[in-house]
């Protein structure tokens, strides 16, 4: 098996995710989002206080990190609550680090007309297996799923029925570049990242409740 595909440091406003060599990341991140390679992928906690609506986030971000071999999230959650779980499948290892907030809670397709506060559930998840893009793709798609699967068990109600997400939910997939072209849920490589993805969001979920 694989060794540590994530080393996680923190100091509170950052949390820095080493991946153990150049990857390539699939992600919707606020920066560097895309396709790309990076070394490490970083949250930068904020305060509620500091999101209005005048406030130029991403470019703000993007000169705090200021560097190109990043990834970068924002959160309101403190980044020590972080949740690092390890999954193993066949010949295959997945490692996600999550961080997770609820008080954004949505449903899907049915968008909150007034918002209800600042929180997101940020993913990372890195496979030891080499992707295509078709596959990063595929797994990005797999991780979603695991995300609003373990959402959708801690059955959260707001006013438009049971909560899948929130907002502003962000996901990074990375990967060695290789030629695996398939990792959808029957494969080792779709089971392990729908696994580890799972287990670390229905463990920050039931943090993120119990403190309230």
């Amino acid at each position: 098996m694989s060794g540590a595909l994530m080393t996680v440091l923190v100091a509170r406003p950052w949390l820095t995710v080493d991946l153990a060599g150049t990857r390539r990341a699939l992600s919707f991140a606020p920066y560097r989002s895309g396709d790309v390679v990076c070394e490490r992928i970083m949250w930068r906690e904020v305060r509620d206080a500091d999101l209005t609506p005048e406030f130029d986030a991403i470019a703000w971000l993007a000169d705090e990190v200021g560097s190109t071999d990043v990834v970068a999230m924002l959160t309101s959650r403190n980044v020590e609550r972080l949740v690092h779980r390890r999954v193993e499948v066949g010949e295959v290892v997945a490692e996600a680090v999550v961080t997770v907030g609820l008080s954004n809670a949505e449903r899907v397709g049915v968008r909150r007309r007034v918002p209800a506060g600042v929180g997101t559930i940020n993913v990372a998840v890195a496979v030891s297996e080499g992707l295509n893009m078709a596959a990063r793709i595929e797994a990005l798609s797999v991780a979603a799923s695991a995300r609003t699967a373990a959402v959708l068990e801690a059955a959260i109600e707001i006013e438009s029925g049971l909560a899948t997400g929130t907002g502003t939910d962000c996901i990074v997939v990375a990967s060695p570049e290789g030629s695996r072209g398939f990792a959808g849920m029957h494969t080792d490589v779709g089971e392990a990242v729908g696994a580890v993805v799972f287990r670390a969001v229905s463990e920050g979920v039931a943090r993120w409740l119990a403190e309230r």
